[in-house]
């Protein structure tokens, strides 16, 4: 923002929209709502409240700096997380793709959070917010409507006000995650947004989403799982320590560097996948060193070393460990019920 501001006052009035590009310093990056901006004699401030969590990747959260003039595709964002904040929850789903996959968070989230296979990640949040902050259902009444006839007199509904919307948007994330459902609707998922059946046992997957949307969504707070860690002696330099960041399934390991591996991991945990990658190897792919392509970036803004953050690693894969075990018990009760 400093040196955009500073790019104002050395350009404005100087330069003309045809020829701004090539007398731009391209030390930042240059959209074209920011180069509108300077042309206008808008400068920006820094805003503490602008800085906001994302969910960049499975499992993956990262600082935001949300604001519009510097995000300017934030589509329907301030409708669900109104100034990236703000009380909601979102099933965030990648249709037509390969393989389908959904994952329920607390914050603004990346759109390509499941990027795999080239799709965009959309949501079904919970609530919206109108232009004047105040929240309303994003499941309407005639949705709520719907439910509460199909199980009219059904085993279970003997009164029908106990059926909520909550109950609704917990039923919702469970069938998601049905086997049944996914491998039955598979052509449909690949071609157009998820529909969602009335399975004759509704608070069975009423309580299999709300375990599921629960563990999901406060994935940070969940009890880490006893993976052992073992340090190979001799290593006096920690900083050079080459990264690695592997999954080695076949002995139930995970290898961060040359000195440290996490041992325990129980078949199961590679089991839960989002697309065609276990949530364990989301975060490993994610915390691995990688060479920016940009010089400018290469040059200036390549501080990332997986050694800084090493300790967060491992207490974050040990608590993704405890949530892909508990998923897949929680999916493996499911297919006792009838679809």
């Amino acid at each position: 923002i400093d040196f955009y501001n500073q790019e104002v006052k050395r350009l404005f009035g100087h330069v003309t929209k045809a020829d701004i590009k090539d007398a731009l310093n391209y030390t930042i990056k240059w959209t074209r709502a920011v180069r509108n901006d300077l042309l206008k004699d808008i400068k920006h401030k820094f805003e503490d409240e602008s800085i906001v969590n994302a969910h960049y990747r499975p499992f993956v959260k990262k600082v935001l700096y949300f604001k519009q003039e510097l995000n300017e595709m934030q589509n329907q964002n301030q409708q669900i997380f109104p100034h990236g904040k703000g009380e909601n929850i979102v099933i965030a789903v990648n249709f037509r793709t390969p393989i389908f996959a959904c994952l329920a968070s607390k914050y603004i989230f990346d759109y390509a959070t499941l990027v795999f296979g080239g799709g965009g990640t959309q949501c079904l949040p919970l609530y919206r917010y109108d232009k004047d902050g105040i929240r309303h259902d994003n499941i309407t009444d005639w949705v709520l409507k719907q439910f509460r006839e199909w199980y009219a007199n059904k085993k279970g509904f003997q009164n029908l006000s106990c059926l909520t919307k909550h109950d609704i948007f917990h039923y919702v994330y469970g069938v998601l995650h049905d086997p049944k459902y996914r491998e039955k609707y598979r052509l449909n998922l690949k071609r157009e947004f998820p529909h969602v059946p009335f399975y004759d046992d509704f608070w069975k997957w009423v309580g299999c989403g709300k375990q599921l949307m629960d563990l999901h969504v406060n994935f940070e707070t969940v009890e880490p799982y006893p993976l052992i860690r073992q340090d190979k002696k001799g290593f006096e330099n920690l900083s050079c320590l080459k990264p690695k960041l592997k999954a080695d399934k076949l002995h139930g390991r995970i290898i961060l560097d040359d000195m440290t591996t996490l041992e325990g991991v129980p078949d199961v945990a590679w089991e839960y996948k989002l697309g065609n990658r276990s949530a364990l190897e989301w975060v490993l792919d994610r915390y691995k060193e990688r060479k920016p392509r940009d010089p400018t970036i290469r040059e200036k803004f390549d501080v990332y070393r997986f050694a800084d953050y090493k300790e967060h690693v491992i207490d974050l894969l040990c608590r993704v460990c405890t949530v892909s075990v508990e998923t897949m018990k929680i999916i493996e009760l499911s297919k006792k019920v009838s679809i």
